[in-house]
């Protein structure tokens, strides 16, 4: 079968959960004998805008066209000519019989058009709320609460503060920088970034050096940093909103951009709605959402969970080599991945207490300059480590070796990886009781939930568990194994096989 993947991002340019799954299960159908190439977007201001450049990684054709966010209004988020154009090559070179989307971000949505034209069948498995949200499909608002539904007159209000496209000297300077680069060889990025570096700290110190929960939340949207690590735009944003305080919603630039979110939300449910065969659903939060917000025949929407490499996320359980109860945290630094929340529960637990336990947190650092201080100095005010992401191959040694991961995301989330890759190891969990989390940490099978962004509630928890007064211990003595991936292959194949819609 020839099939073409379509994501935001591939590794390396991109190692969180989607992008980690996208190559995966590419590789996997590669392995399996199957035609497969990947279409994804490529943020490098080196590269001339629109520019397709070609690679092969594992036996995976990879086409990645250049798009540095010079969007001129919020459509080119979503409608990107240059991007179709760019992808309609692929069609042709390619010629799949099925599309299979994972991410429209820095892409378009017309892509799915030229797909059914194409006469391919068109898969799209459903990651996060991009679709209903233009905020990164975070559905979290600037001023830190989550959209449990969405109001489109409170959309502009959140879109003020959203970085959706580059500085205006960005995209003056930007094309230079590529252009030199093509023409000479002369690289210019690294001093555009240090620039911009060197101007974050003055702008920090113009907000409180250790802001509140909500405003965190709002420093990392207004920065574009996506919760599942995707590359956000680097564009200057307005300093964090007061807690509970928004732009005026009579404002001009709300009211436009209420009007433009209205106008994505139509537009996207129209061209995306009519032209997938199959829409796939990691969580059954994320499947309800769908059928209530879009409407959609629920025989075109199916729960399909993830699968695990049984040999990468199995194993015996590690002992502690110094008697230490060992928490962990495994996720993008971001403030809507929560690190802020498990650092301040590690804080308030009694010194004697935390003594005899250890707390690592791993990840890449995308949540600006002045939040990754911020967690430093709350690492090293409470004695925990912060020693940076780990590689694939490490993240299946680190929870065999954990005793509790925590995951205090701040926002719905859907199927999250370092969830399941923890039941996979069977490491025993502490969540927020939210979405799609809610779903796969059952209390008293796997792990403990607590309320989003509960400080408190986590310390207890946290001081439970390394007391042995949690009951980690019986965690997984029913729970059944999760989908092997080798069997989620079979499955996303089956579904493949099955056909367009009349």
């Amino acid at each position: 079968m020839r099939i073409l993947f379509v994501s935001h991002n591939v590794p390396p340019h991109g190692t969180a959960g989607t992008e980690t799954y996208t190559a995966e299960l590419a590789r996997a159908l590669a392995r399996r004998g199957h035609a497969v190439m990947v279409f994804a977007a490529l943020k490098d201001i080196r590269r001339r805008e629109g520019r397709v450049l070609a690679r092969e990684a594992q036996g995976v054709a990879i086409r990645e066209i250049v798009n540095n966010l010079y969007h001129a209004n919020l459509r080119g988020t979503w409608h990107n000519p240059r991007v179709e154009r760019a992808f309609a090559a692929v069609l042709r070179e390619h010629r799949p019989e099925v599309v299979h989307v994972q991410h429209l971000l820095y892409l378009s949505a017309g892509c799915l058009r030229l797909a059914r034209e194409a006469g391919a069948r068109v898969v799209f498995t459903l990651h996060d709320y991009w679709l209903t949200c233009a905020r990164l499909g975070q559905r979290v608002h600037a001023d830190g609460a989550v959209c449990h539904t969405v109001d489109f007159a409170r959309c502009g209000t959140c879109l003020v503060s959203h970085a959706w496209t580059q500085p205006r000297a960005a995209r003056v300077v930007g094309p230079w920088i590529a252009a030199l680069h093509e023409v000479t060889g002369l690289d210019l990025s690294g001093a555009a970034r240090r620039a911009r570096s060197a101007l974050e700290p003055a702008a920090a110190r113009a907000s409180p050096p250790a802001p509140a929960p909500e405003e965190r939340a709002a420093s990392a949207t207004t920065r574009g940093d996506a919760p599942e690590g995707a590359h956000g735009a680097t564009a200057e944003a307005p300093a964090p909103l007061a807690p509970g305080s928004e732009p005026a919603p009579a404002s001009a630039a709300a009211s436009a951009l209420a009007r433009a979110a209205e106008e994505r939300a139509r537009a996207l449910r129209a061209e995306v709605g009519g032209a997938v065969d199959l829409f796939l659903a990691p969580s059954r939060f994320l499947r309800e959402r769908f059928l209530a917000e879009w409407g959609l025949d629920p025989a075109r929407i199916e729960h399909l969970p993830f699968g695990f490499d049984r040999a990468r996320f199995g194993g015996a359980r590690r002992p502690s080599p110094d008697g230490r109860f060992r928490v962990g945290f495994l996720g993008t630094l971001v403030p809507l991945k929560g690190p802020h929340v498990l650092l301040e529960a590690w804080s308030q637990i009694p010194a004697g207490l935390r003594a005899r336990a250890r707390l690592v947190v791993h990840g890449p650092a995308r949540g600006g300059q002045a939040y990754h201080e911020h967690l430093l100095g709350l690492a090293r005010a409470a004695g925990a480590e912060l020693p940076g992401p780990l590689t694939r191959d490490e993240v299946g040694p680190f929870l065999l070796a954990t005793d509790l991961l925590v995951v205090p995301s701040l926002w719905f989330e859907n199927s999250p990886l370092a969830i399941q890759e923890a039941i996979a190891c069977r490491t025993p969990l502490a969540a927020s009781d939210l979405g799609g989390m809610r779903e796969l940490v059952v209390p008293g099978e796997n792990g403990l939930l607590f309320p989003a962004g509960d400080v408190a509630a986590l310390a207890r928890h946290l001081a439970d568990a390394i007391a042995g007064r949690a009951g980690l211990e019986r965690c997984y003595a029913n729970a059944p194994a999760l989908l092997d991936f080798e069997e989620h292959v079979d499955r996303v194949l089956a579904r493949y096989a099955r056909g367009a819609r009349p």
